[in-house]
């Protein structure tokens, strides 16, 4: 996983208008497939509903990535309930990993 500053992250969201938390999802998404993680197409994120689903399935990625570290029911609840904070969060444990690597 690429370490990317927690900051960057949360401003380039906020002055994007959310584009950001787009873009880096699919940026995260494609790194954890490459580590092994099953998670589908992107382009689900702009379905209403299919969205839900896409994150859980993002959330079992990160689980799957982290060794169990980060449980997928807490994962989905910060990226759902916290929106950008959650997305901090689940950025420092990307570079938690990319400090192990």
């Amino acid at each position: 996983m690429k370490k990317r500053s927690i900051a960057a992250v949360v401003i380039l969201s906020v002055v994007t208008l959310g584009v950001y938390c787009i873009v880096w999802s699919i940026l995260t998404k494609r790194e954890m497939v490459a580590l092994g993680a099953e998670i589908p197409t992107a382009w689900l994120i702009i379905v209403p509903v299919a969205d839900i689903w896409w994150t859980w399935k993002y959330s079992v990625g990160v689980e799957k990535v982290t060794n169990g570290d980060n449980k997928s029911a807490v994962v989905f609840l910060l990226l759902f309930l916290l929106g950008i904070i959650g997305i901090a969060i689940v950025q420092s444990f990307f570079n938690r990993l990319a400090k192990e690597a």
